[in-house]
């Protein structure tokens, strides 16, 4: 190879390796149980539960199941996301499988509010 060729080599192989450290510093990191608190409205009791991510928890008339459970790598305010997915077992309702299917914040809750006459959901932390 000659000299040019060379250091245009060694350059590129330098960029690759600063940018996967810096996507390394972002990366959410998928944990294995996560920490939900639940409010029961008619009898103004909550309940913490933890579910393990991937597995259905039946609450109540509530099937919960977390799919992805996440937290940031930040220090100052690390953020915690999760993938929840959340059935009514008194819905009779074939066209609508799920009350709640999205993404939640722990930080944010209002950003993706779970809307039910009786409970609310909140995502408290993730871990493993």
């Amino acid at each position: 190879m000659k000299p040019g060729k060379v250091k245009i080599f060694f350059f590129f192989i330098f960029l690759q390796f600063i940018n996967s450290n810096l996507y390394s510093e972002t990366k959410m990191k998928d944990e294995k149980f996560a920490e939900i608190y639940i409010l029961d409205k008619v009898s103004s009791k909550t309940s913490n539960i933890i579910v393990k991510v991937g597995k259905e928890v039946i609450f109540q008339n509530l099937i919960i199941n977390i799919l992805k459970c996440r937290n940031s790598k930040f220090d100052d305010d690390p953020e915690v996301t999760a993938y929840m997915q959340v059935r009514d077992l008194k819905n009779k309702d074939k066209d609508k499988v799920f009350i709640f299917n999205d993404w939640t914040f722990s930080s944010s809750p209002s950003i993706r509010p779970f809307d039910h006459p009786v409970y609310d959901i909140w995502l408290n932390k993730c871990y493993s």
